[in-house]
């Protein structure tokens, strides 16, 4: 077992989330382009990139954190998407997306912990 979880490493683990939170982003940016147009092609090459980049940093993050804690910190992607949607597509956030978040990220917690 692993030393306890410093706030560094959460930090640097939700960054590395966070990061991989990006590719629905852009996802969804290519699904408003017509199929196969330089928008198109930009997009999921955008997505492409920032999966490669997130592969790197994952891999370096869990040489050095527990995978099972790790990979509950990938839930967290449930609120980078919900932060997304509401700065880049202007979504509403509804009470129950609130409160399924707010489990999540109680989740997260209680395993850091």
């Amino acid at each position: 077992m692993k030393k306890k979880l410093a706030w560094k490493d959460i930090c640097i683990l939700q960054g590395i989330v966070m990061i991989f939170s990006l590719t629905s982003v852009t996802a969804k940016f290519a699904s408003g382009q017509a199929a196969f147009t330089r928008g198109f092609f930009l997009f999921y090459g955008l997505e492409v990139v920032i999966l490669g980049v997130y592969a790197l940093l994952w891999q370096q993050a869990i040489k050095r954190i527990d995978i099972s804690v790790a990979y509950a910190n990938k839930a967290m992607v449930l609120l980078w998407g919900l932060l997304w949607s509401v700065i880049i597509f202007h979504d509403s956030v509804t009470p129950k997306k609130i409160a399924g978040v707010l489990f999540v990220i109680a989740g997260v917690c209680v395993l850091n912990r």
